[in-house]
């Protein structure tokens, strides 16, 4: 049975003996429920702003299959020795106890749409009124030829947060001088576009900071160009000289396959060997999503540019990782940005609450070296055709030392906002 919070059990204890013979989660019959699938930047934040906003009024019950939720933002910062793993962790004891969020620890399996109900892995089954559908990303293992969520042990993405990161940082450890290292970066569109350039740069201060000065990095990519790179490839030349390789499809012809066993990439050019390879897939919808059918062919979800209402299912949203949100790249900030228009809808839907036109923002960090931070971000607002940006801004290469220092001073900021605006606490 899944694990139900304080506020679950105290429903369960004061209920009648026909309400018990029912499933917890259809108590409250009075009240508009609004359910949410995925804790994390997109759905966390969706359930705490409908019940932060709504009070008494809706009913809000959030489905995250882990009790702890690890940050895959940051979660760079942890390889690089900046940060603690703890500190990237966040639990759901606040939005239980503060908010009266009913937290469900349980996988949800299907989305029954006439029903208007999500099954969970154990039969039970949750009634919506309104569904958020935050699942995040899933990894398309065998875009990259002999790579499988088995090769991932050996190989690891460490693209989803938790027990690979762990493992790419134990692996990162590990090295020794002279050792290599080699990643395949992913195609578009996948999660946090500047990320395997910042996993790169953080590679590259351990070997650096421990004096591992013969040791390599080779980036093999699908991808022509990727986001910030004046700035990033600015900042290999000035912290790690002759470090790093990064080889396009132009150079290396397109990527044959990996081999687990012996830690080979094989491309049209060579056959690139690892001592730590760190493979990051191509990516779609987290497969709740799909089963839900709320994909299309792009294995993402269409969306309503001014609401994050599914344009597959009116009662539904889609926030974050999983939805294809226009021009805002696959961000948390840019999920914790559309659950808040999601969350108002859904109030307005259900509750007659006021509703105000969407706006949406993002902005995502990177950290090249100790205080050399660079940011790029840009506002947006919804159109007909998608969410488009309104304008746009990006650090400069050749920066003062003081101003990339605060651009990393205000990473840390935001994170322990965003944090907070997603948990609670």
């Amino acid at each position: 049975m899944p694990q139900l919070t304080r506020r679950g059990f105290s429903v369960l204890a004061g209920a009648s003996a026909a309400t018990l013979a029912m499933p917890y989660y259809a108590r409250a019959q009075g009240k508009p429920k609004a359910v949410v699938i995925g804790g994390g930047a997109g759905g966390g934040t969706a359930a705490r702003y409908m019940a932060k906003d709504a009070g008494d009024e809706m009913d809000v019950t959030l489905i995250e299959a882990n009790a702890m939720y690890t940050t895959c933002f940051f979660s760079n910062l942890y390889l690089g020795g900046f940060r603690t793993f703890e500190s990237i962790t966040h639990g759901y004891d606040t939005l239980a106890s503060n908010y009266g969020i009913t937290v469900v620890n349980a996988m949800a399996d299907m989305v029954d749409r006439d029903a208007k109900t999500v099954a969970l892995a154990d039969g039970s089954k949750v009634p919506y009124d309104r569904l958020i559908v935050a699942p995040g990303i899933d990894l398309i293992y065998d875009s990259v030829p002999g790579y499988s969520e088995a090769a991932a042990e050996i190989m690891p993405h460490s693209w989803k947060a938790g027990p690979q990161t762990q493992l790419l940082k134990a692996k990162l450890d590990a090295i020794e001088n002279g050792q290599q290292i080699v990643m395949v970066a992913p195609p578009n569109p996948y999660r946090c576009p500047p990320g395997p350039y910042e996993r790169v740069s953080m590679f590259a201060h351990m070997l650096k900071s421990k004096g591992l000065n013969d040791s390599k990095i080779v980036i093999i990519d699908p991808k022509p160009k990727f986001s910030k790179q004046a700035l990033f490839q600015e900042g290999w030349d000035k912290h790690y000289p002759g470090m790093i390789e990064w080889y396009g499809p132009d150079v290396h012809g397109g990527i044959v396959g990996v081999d687990p066993s012996t830690g080979e990439v094989e491309t049209d050019l060579d056959i690139f060997t690892g001592d730590l390879v760190n493979v990051i897939p191509a990516q779609k919808a987290g497969m709740i999503a799909a089963k839900a059918g709320l994909t299309n062919d792009s294995g993402f979800c269409p969306i309503d540019p001014y609401s994050m209402r599914s344009k597959m299912d009116e009662n539904i949203f889609v926030l974050g990782d999983a939805c294809i949100a226009g021009d805002m790249p696959k961000s948390g900030f840019s999920a914790n940005s559309q659950a808040k228009v999601a969350a108002m809808t859904i109030r307005g839907d259900l509750i007659d609450a006021r509703v105000f036109p969407a706006k949406y923002s993002n902005t995502c960090w990177s950290l090249i070296e100790t205080n050399d931070g660079v940011k790029v971000g840009a506002q947006y607002a919804p159109s007909d055709e998608k969410i488009a940006s309104t304008s746009k801004f990006i650090s400069q290469t050749g920066e003062d030392a003081a101003v990339r220092q605060a651009t990393y001073e205000e990473s840390i900021g935001w994170y322990e906002g965003i944090t907070t605006d997603i948990f609670g606490a």
